[in-house]
């Protein structure tokens, strides 16, 4: 395959005819993993996304040992020749483990912001609940990402684990080692090691040094940082739900961290942005609110304008 690494590791699995198969429910090496993944029940319908990368893989695996109905989506971005071999590579393991596949394509032309525009193409295929194989790891980088970003709370919380990130208490070392176990064929993307890419750059370089200087596992620290902070979030949350982030008089009036808590929870849940909207962007509303400006931007093309008392939120074309 050109642009794409494949890794293969020899184990022992049961076969039927010529091709290697699992028994159902069965995958050597998940039992020591799963009490601390976060699975639907069994005979539950799973969509989970796999690229055909280790974590993916091994997500597939351990969905599959937790009894779920699970069906794989691969998604080619068409970004790098080969890429469509790596949709057959995931249709092997579906195949060995029981599991339903289905392939999609989308069409990522080159240009800047590559990265989120793939990730924007990739969800426009997927279902709103699938699955996805993040780590550990992965939550110590989004942190760090989310901190340099400046996305206060929300940010530092990290991803939420549960059906949709099921995996997030495990290790990268551990789910490279299930595939190792089993005799998984995965794909090593070389965009993982591109420097021009800030999430890169966090885990080949600033861990390991902060690791280092620390003399212990950031990345875990950061995790499990990631879980006491969840909490507050999740209580503040709680105290600014009636708080009406649209009423002006309202926002201004409220203790701060309630108005942004409620700024957040509205531009999140109306925007929609990939990441949590940052302190500039909130503190910008609240200035809207509190009758310092008229309007301002707060992500994209999306603006916040006030308007009688309330806050509108809009295109910046009036769309």
């Amino acid at each position: 395959m050109t642009g794409a690494r494949l890794r293969q590791d020899s184990a022992p699995v049961l076969r039927q005819g010529s091709a290697p198969v699992l028994r159902q429910g069965f995958v050597p090496g998940a039992a020591a993993l799963l009490p601390r993944c976060r699975f639907p029940a069994r005979h539950h319908p799973l969509t989970c996304a796999v690229s055909g990368g280790p974590d993916s893989m091994a997500l597939l695996a351990l969905a599959a040992a937790a009894g779920c109905r699970v069906t794989a989506v691969h998604v080619d971005h068409g970004l790098r020749p080969g890429s469509a071999q790596e949709a057959e590579l995931v249709a092997a393991a579906c195949r060995r483990l029981g599991a339903g596949f289905r392939s999609e394509r989308v069409e990522v032309a080159a240009g800047p912001n590559l990265e989120a525009r793939a990730r924007a193409a990739r969800a426009s295929v997927l279902p709103l609940d699938a699955a996805t194989g993040h780590t550990a790891d992965d939550q110590a980088e989004t942190i760090l990402v989310n901190l340099l970003r400046g996305a206060a709370l929300d940010g530092l919380a990290g991803m939420r684990p549960g059906p949709r990130h099921p995996i997030l208490a495990l290790r990268r070392s551990e789910t490279h080692g299930l595939c190792h176990d089993l005799g998984l064929v995965t794909v090593d993307d070389p965009s993982n090691a591109d420097p021009a890419h800030l999430r890169n750059r966090l885990r080949h370089e600033a861990l390991p040094l902060l690791a280092d200087l620390a003399r212990r596992d950031v990345a875990g620290v950061l995790a499990r940082q990631a879980e006491l902070l969840r909490d507050d979030a999740e209580l503040l949350d709680s105290l600014s739900s009636d708080l009406d982030p649209t009423d002006a008089r309202a926002l201004a009036a409220a203790p701060v961290p309630l108005a942004r808590r409620a700024i957040r929870r509205w531009l999140r849940g109306e925007a929609c942005p990939p990441h949590p909207p940052d302190r500039d962007a909130v503190e910008r509303v609240l200035a809207v609110a509190h009758g310092q400006a008229r309007a301002c931007d707060v992500a994209g093309d999306l603006r916040v304008r006030r308007r009688r008392g309330r806050l509108l939120l809009e295109h910046a074309g009036g769309r």
